[in-house]
């Protein structure tokens, strides 16, 4: 199941509600700067309109005093006489318009040079502060209110749009999941819409034809190879087999005669491998027991021409697990690791030793380079000191892969190396 915070209709209401909180956001900082601008505006017009009334008045009688108001205070600075009542602060503002606070109390002031004299208009902004500051309070609830309705109106938008959405790409899903190579590919997309989704299901239609396609052409290149690489095979083991039994052989053509008897149980072991792992990974072609110790014994004996005179094997089997695997594949594992230690071992120890759920194959050989050590799994890579083609434990970890089984590589350059098979045991 889809947890909600997953869901599509989830994601599109986050998306809806954070688009609509940061429009309400852009909105609310826009009116809050436009509604502080328009007040200072209407609070200049103010002082230019009392400046004026008041230049005015002075011209009809030179003694008229300057207002004096809740919101209004003006102050007359004349060249022959100063004001004592004027606040030192007003002096040293030039003409022009000026922000100033009095007493805690800020002011939107005007100064003008008239005719000789100099007039100083204040505006007190305490209620015009306060005026913004109820605005903002509204501004910030109907945002919210808005962010919190957008929220709602998203969530059920996105349920409806989500069900549009959703319900095609889950039966889409739906088929795709429970269909097989040998089902009408048609069917797949029968039935859907010709947009994105429809075309999406043309999409898997095809590719189940090229599938099932693929399929069969496997299944006959495999049977084809399986019979026609086989028999010769067989038939080269056979007559191996008939001149080995010839006493008139030397030892040396009895030597050649068991080295071509050995890579031809190996290619037969490989190309047994190679097919198992060319099917489908399912529980049904698991039906053979192993003996580990059984299949470490054999893989010894078939590799045991290629230990050195100079180096001594200890082979221990603490217990005899049984597990559940095509022995062709775990014959190749094990093979590959003793073939290893045997192959890089010119002088010294191996040793190799079969516990409850795993298998460790020791040497004191010429081990592996420190820079190499993370890629002797990847295809085809071959060391420094390698003579082979570099598709040995590459096949190994696909089967391990295939049976999760691990590998484990530990190595010293000059010093020897470890390799560690762990495998799930099971009883048959």
């Amino acid at each position: 199941m889809i947890s909600v915070l997953h869901s599509l209709r989830f994601r599109l209401t986050l998306t809806f509600a954070i688009f609509g909180t940061m429009v309400s956001i852009l909105l609310s900082m826009g009116l809050l700067f436009d509604a502080h601008i328009l007040g200072e505006r209407l609070m200049d017009e103010t002082l230019r309109a009392e400046i004026g009334d008041y230049i005015s008045r002075l011209e009809r009688n030179p003694n008229s005093l300057p207002p004096s108001t809740a919101s209004i205070q003006g102050y007359l600075l004349n060249q022959n006489q100063r004001s004592g009542n004027i606040p030192p602060e007003l002096l040293a503002l030039r003409e022009g318009v000026h922000q100033l606070i009095l007493n805690d109390t800020p002011y939107r002031v005007a100064v003008v040079d008239k005719n000789g004299v100099r007039i100083f208009m204040l505006f007190n902004e305490k209620r015009q502060r306060h005026r913004e500051e109820i605005f903002i309070i509204d501004l910030a609830a109907g945002a919210l209110i808005m962010i919190v309705f957008s929220a709602w109106v998203s969530w059920w938008l996105a349920g409806r749009l989500a069900y549009r959405v959703v319900a095609p790409i889950s039966e889409l899903a739906r088929r795709v999941s429970i269909a097989s190579p040998g089902d009408d590919a048609e069917a797949v997309a029968q039935g859907f819409s010709n947009d994105e989704i429809g075309q999406l299901a043309e999409v898997f239609s095809s590719y189940l034809n090229r599938m099932r396609a693929f399929i069969d052409r496997e299944r006959n290149f495999t049977g084809n190879v399986s019979h026609e690489l086989r028999t010769p095979l067989a038939i080269v083991q056979g007559v191996v087999e008939l001149m080995e039994d010839d006493k008139q052989l030397d030892d040396k053509q009895q030597e050649r005669i068991a080295r071509i008897g050995r890579a031809n149980r190996e290619m037969v072991n490989l190309t047994t491998a190679l097919l198992l792992m060319a099917r489908e990974n399912t529980d049904d072609a698991v039906v053979q027991t192993c003996d580990v110790c059984e299949v470490v014994s054999a893989a010894i004996e078939m590799n045991r021409h290629l230990l050195s005179e100079k180096t001594s094997l200890d082979f221990v089997c603490n217990s005899h697990p049984i597990i559940v695997a095509e022995r062709a594949l775990l014959s190749i594992v094990v093979a590959n690791l003793i073939r290893n230690a045997f192959t890089n071992t010119p002088s010294g120890v191996v040793s190799i030793s079969v516990k409850d759920n795993e298998l460790t194959v020791s040497d004191t050989g010429t081990g592996i380079r420190g820079e190499e050590i993370d890629k002797v799994f990847q295809r085809h890579f071959r060391g420094a000191d390698s003579t082979g083609w570099g598709i040995g434990l590459s096949l190994v970890k696909r089967i391990c892969d295939r049976y999760g089984w691990e590998t484990i590589i530990d190595s010293t350059e000059g010093q020897g190396t470890s390799a560690q098979f762990v495998f799930n045991k099971k009883h048959a």
